[in-house]
């Protein structure tokens, strides 16, 4: 049980940003679903709308609760969102732009399976660019 709890203490930023991820996988789909379904959008439309509101989401979180970064200083807060948003962007390209079109529009993948591959894409790349660059403790 003690080394079940030192894993837990070892990675706890890790866990906190898999639960939060998920948590912004769940927002994603909250505003992905109807507008496909509910308004009737397109399915690529729908998915940058979504991407936009849980990226703010995301900041949120991420600076709270995840990397504790405390500082509301204009010039921190804007560098950090600033970057945020440019890792996102790249992710956005690659994962749910990209690859998302071609599984969606050209293999004809359900778009709800396909959003979520894309997802567990995401949550590794911004890991990967929060904890190296974004929110790097100094």
């Amino acid at each position: 049980m003690n080394k079940i709890k030192e894993l837990i203490v070892k990675n706890k930023e890790l866990i906190s940003y898999i639960f939060w991820g998920g948590m912004t996988t769940v927002v994603s789909y909250l505003v992905l679903i109807p507008c496909v379904e509910i308004f009737k959008l397109d399915e690529t439309l729908s998915n940058i709308i979504s991407w936009i509101i849980s990226v703010a989401f995301a900041y949120i979180v991420n600076k709270i609760f995840v990397f504790k970064s405390n500082s509301w200083e204009a010039k921190v807060v804007f560098r950090e969102a600033w970057q945020f948003v440019s890792a996102r962007l790249v992710s956005l390209l690659i994962a749910d732009i990209l690859i998302f079109k071609l599984l969606v529009d050209v293999f004809d993948f359900n778009y709800i399976w396909v959003k979520l591959f894309t997802n567990v894409l995401v949550v590794i790349m911004n890991y990967v660019f929060s904890k190296l660059v974004i929110f790097k403790k100094k």
